[in-house]
């Protein structure tokens, strides 16, 4: 069996889209029979599912992950043991003796989904903004939540609405569905209660992350030229993996594509109502 461990100065690292090694174990029969580094040349999730798959890897230990880095993992066929800490070495020896629980996702950086403000096809990681604060604890972590919201800037300006749609939004209450500052405000909620929070960046999108901003010549990339400032278009990473970003700037002699959430930086408000609880 051949396993990685997202891997920093001996330690499981606990950002698994933010990455930068791999510690490799080759196992069998229990027992380690060596080890090696493997850089994580690509970014996002998918990237890092795409390389891990690409080196015969079967099971995934790290510390925080999230939604979609689990599900780009679980499309390569490869187990996930998240939740992990402390010396790599140990949380190997633990797995391999049946020891190591996996805690599932447990980075919270995730959308209200029906309005497509995910966090892109790089997910927890790729986007810059995947939040390791505590577990969100509460009556309705673990159940099926519906809720209906509204959404604003600051400046009172709406960018989603449930009501509008006519349909409550529901997820799962501490499933990593959401981002963490929704979650955490639904998850002690009362069926029939309103509330209103103000969330600041890290409780949202994360910040913009400046990794995830790229500049390249026009004849670097043919055609590119054609394109308009806040066009939305979709790259193709190193490993292969699509990210969708959006035109910033253009100059004469270079385009400037942004890979960060749309709603990466900003604060925002939400009126939260909570519809139902189902068991």
């Amino acid at each position: 069996m051949r396993i990685a461990v997202t891997y920093e100065n001996g330690e499981v690292f606990q950002h698994f889209g933010h990455t930068d090694t791999f510690k490799i174990y080759e196992t069998e029969n229990g027992q380690v029979l060596s080890t090696r580094i493997l850089e994580a040349d690509g970014t996002g999730h998918e990237a890092l599912a795409d390389l891990l798959a690409a080196n015969g890897i079967e099971v995934l230990i790290c510390g925080g992950i999230g939604a979609g880095a689990h599900a780009a993992l679980a499309e390569q066929g490869i187990e996930l043991c998240a939740g992990a800490s402390g010396d790599a070495d140990e949380a190997v020896a633990a797995y391999l003796r049946g020891e190591l629980k996996n805690t599932g996702v447990n980075c919270d950086h995730h959308d209200h989904h029906e309005e497509g403000h995910s966090c892109g096809e790089g997910g927890c990681g790729s986007c810059g903004g995947c939040h390791h604060g505590p577990m969100i604890t509460g009556l309705n972590v673990g159940k099926t939540c519906r809720t209906h919201y509204r959404g604003t800037f600051n400046d009172g300006t709406q960018f989603d609405s449930s009501y509008d749609r006519g349909e409550p939004l529901e997820f799962v209450c501490g499933a990593g569905m959401m981002i963490p500052g929704f979650d955490q405000a639904v998850a002690n909620m009362e069926v029939g209660e309103t509330v209103d929070v103000h969330l600041m960046p890290f409780e949202a999108y994360g910040e913009v992350d400046p990794a995830m901003i790229l500049s390249v010549a026009y004849e670097q990339m043919p055609g590119s030229e054609k394109l308009s400032v806040g066009q939305r278009v979709t790259l193709q990473g190193p490993q292969g993996q699509l990210v969708p970003v959006r035109v910033t700037e253009m100059t004469d002699k270079t385009i400037t594509f942004d890979a960060n959430h749309e709603m990466a930086g900003k604060e925002l408000n939400f009126r939260i109502e909570l519809v139902e609880v189902l068991e």
